[in-house]
């Protein structure tokens, strides 16, 4: 079966030749961005987080799925790869750009939990998870990607992936599946009822 996506955020083919010239090579795969896509349409009226919003092409597919009152918080610590999303995409209202380094803004926030986070950077996936994953609420997503093993992995890399793959696994509050798909994937629901049974 093939699993291009057959249909594109508006605004892609833009950042993409943005993220060219500013040399830029760690947007997410378009098929993950076509994943962002449905889980952010299965709740028209979500909260959704993004930790590394890059040039803005995650940002762009989830925008493409979300309803009308969903609302994306999205978080970039470099200014200058956020200025490329914020020119293309600031204009959308669901949408609240944040330049601040993410493990910061997971320890400091406050407020409601989301539906759906994407952690697309370092805080949020080899640092602060749990508390990323105290900020999914009962039934919803958390979703990480660039899992699948490179050769330019550092050694340490594989074991810090391997050590997030078993914590993930072995969290008594959600139900994970590994996708050997894109870039490889881990997508993780918490148990609406609170601790999974085992």
């Amino acid at each position: 079966m093939d699993d291009t996506p057959r249909s594109t955020p508006t605004a892609l083919a833009r950042l993409r030749v943005a993220a060219s010239a500013a040399d830029f090579t760690r947007s997410c795969d378009a098929r993950t961005g076509s994943l962002l896509a449905v889980l952010a349409a299965a709740r028209p009226a979500g909260r959704v987080l993004e930790l590394g919003t890059g040039v803005g092409e995650g940002t762009a597919w989830l925008l493409s799925g979300m309803g009308r009152a969903a609302r994306l918080v999205t978080v970039e610590l470099d200014v200058g790869v956020q200025a490329i999303a914020r020119e293309e995409l600031a204009a959308d209202p669901r949408v609240t750009f944040v330049t601040a380094d993410a493990g910061h803004c997971l320890e400091e926030y406050s407020g409601e939990p989301f539906d759906l986070v994407f952690a697309d950077t370092w805080p949020g996936k080899f640092t602060h998870l749990e508390r990323a994953l105290d900020l999914v609420a009962p039934g919803g997503t958390y979703l990480i990607d660039d899992l699948t093993p490179q050769p330019d992995w550092p050694e340490s890399h594989a074991v810090a992936v391997t050590r997030l793959l078993a914590d993930l696994e072995g969290h008594p509050d959600f139900r994970s599946v590994r996708l050997a798909w894109s870039s490889g994937l881990v997508m993780a629901v918490r148990a609406a009822h609170g601790e999974r049974e085992r």
